[in-house]
């Protein structure tokens, strides 16, 4: 059954079907090669998605969208570009700053995408950054959106791994701000060296009246993480209370939301959640269908024999990962590798709250990573150029990304300290 199932699904992705229905048809033949009930795919497929943290998933979607529509985020720019943006290369730093920023409540790259992207891209290019380095920038930087929570993938690795989702939340922090400092040094480098970005400080607001303005939205991920941390509400909760903040902001604060705008928001939330839950449940089914067919058992055992060092094994999955990622959507990944590797992990010795975030800060790689990478077609799509064009500066970004992941990996109290800090007994 498993080659049928692995060899169907790899033959689907060559012929570029979409990885929910991949994984979805090599689902249903693994159950006819298996002779199994055809009544067991609903079953799993419905139980997959019948677990109550996943409900923030359409919500901090939505939140996303609203933030986008509603103003919050070009005043997060104009914030972020007071603190940054005077200095040569300010700009792409404000772009990875204001990420870091709507990442604490949108927990999803793409929104961060569209959201930051469709503001700070045109303003790279006016500025005259070339257009497929202001592509890649943005793209690399909206990977901060699942690692900095809140986050989706986060939350898909606690419920397949069953792992605290506020433990990893609180663990996230770490490794976010590690790579967005990188990035900032990075780009504030690179523009050094190529001579850009001497005029980045051209229309910038003071710091004071950037921050009055952006107050209503700095204050979003200040209610949301401390609702989840102050033990008000649980991160699925704090999903609903974004949408909520976000939408009076956005309509009576703000007024920028109009009544005739709501049914694009909702339309596009509705979608891309669909998209989302249409892959979880494949992959559910699929992962039911491995592990009834003793494959995470048998990787595991194989793993424990070949890998006999914590070290060794933290470098061979790292190194799997990264290969999934750029063919695997990252939520399809998690999903389905959780179950099989959290327990391997944990034999070693490894915290699975330490090895949830190597495999979120991994497996977000693959946004980046050509050919499926999420991040780059949505970049590619404001910016309005074809993927091939980005290659060359994206290739320095993801060597930064790599090196913080060794750092994280290997450094073990960049995500734990401050979530042994917080929940300490």
């Amino acid at each position: 059954m498993t080659p049928v199932m692995v060899a169907t699904m790899v033959l689907c992705f060559a012929l570029s079907v979409s990885v929910a229905v991949s994984i979805g048809l090599a689902s249903i033949l693994g159950i006819q090669v298996a002779n199994v009930n055809m009544l067991i795919s609903v079953k799993e497929m419905f139980n997959s998605i019948n677990k109550f943290p996943l409900a923030a998933i359409p919500f901090f979607i939505l939140a996303g969208n609203l933030m986008e529509t509603g103003g919050i985020s070009r005043r997060l720019v104009e914030f972020a570009k007071s603190i940054v943006g005077g200095v040569q290369g300010g700009l792409p730093m404000t772009c990875v700053l204001t990420c870091m920023i709507f990442a604490a409540v949108s927990g999803s790259s793409v929104a961060t995408t569209f959201a930051i992207g469709a503001i700070l891209i045109p303003a790279l290019i006016k500025h005259g950054y070339p257009t497929a380095y202001a592509a890649a920038l943005q793209a690399t930087s909206a990977e901060l959106g699942v690692i900095i929570p809140p986050s989706i993938p986060m939350i898909l690795y606690g419920v397949s791994a069953e792992v605290s989702i506020g433990e990893l939340f609180i663990a996230g922090f770490g490794p976010g701000i590690l790579i967005s400092l990188a990035l900032m040094l990075f780009v504030w480098i690179y523009c050094k060296w190529r001579g850009w970005g001497k005029n980045d400080g051209d229309g910038r607001m003071p710091f004071g009246k950037a921050t009055w303005q952006a107050g209503w939205a700095l204050l979003m991920p200040v209610i949301i993480l401390g609702g989840i941390y102050g033990g008000i509400f649980t991160p699925t909760e704090a999903s609903a209370v974004a949408v909520f903040y976000a939408l009076v902001v956005g309509v009576v604060i703000y007024r920028e939301i109009k009544p005739k705008d709501l049914y694009l928001i909702l339309r596009k939330s509705v979608l891309s959640s669909a998209v989302i839950m249409f892959i979880i449940a494949n992959a559910g089914l699929f992962a039911f269908l491995i592990t009834r067919a003793g494959v995470p058992d048998a990787i595991g055992h194989w793993l424990q024999e070949v890998l006999k060092s914590p070290a060794m094994f933290l470098l061979g999955v790292n190194a799997a990962l990264f290969i999934i990622g750029m063919f695997i959507e990252t939520s399809a990944a998690i999903i389905v590798l959780a179950p099989i590797l959290a327990p391997v992990a944990v034999h070693f010795g490894i915290d699975p709250v330490h090895f949830g975030l190597i495999m979120v800060v991994n497996l977000a790689l693959g946004m980046i990573t050509p050919p499926f990478g999420v991040n780059l077609f949505a970049a590619c799509t404001v910016a309005r150029i074809s993927l091939d064009r980005i290659v060359t500066y994206l290739v320095p970004f993801v060597l930064v990304i790599l090196a913080c992941l060794m750092v994280i990996t290997y450094v073990p109290w960049i995500s734990l300290a401050l979530r042994d800090l917080v929940y300490a007994k």
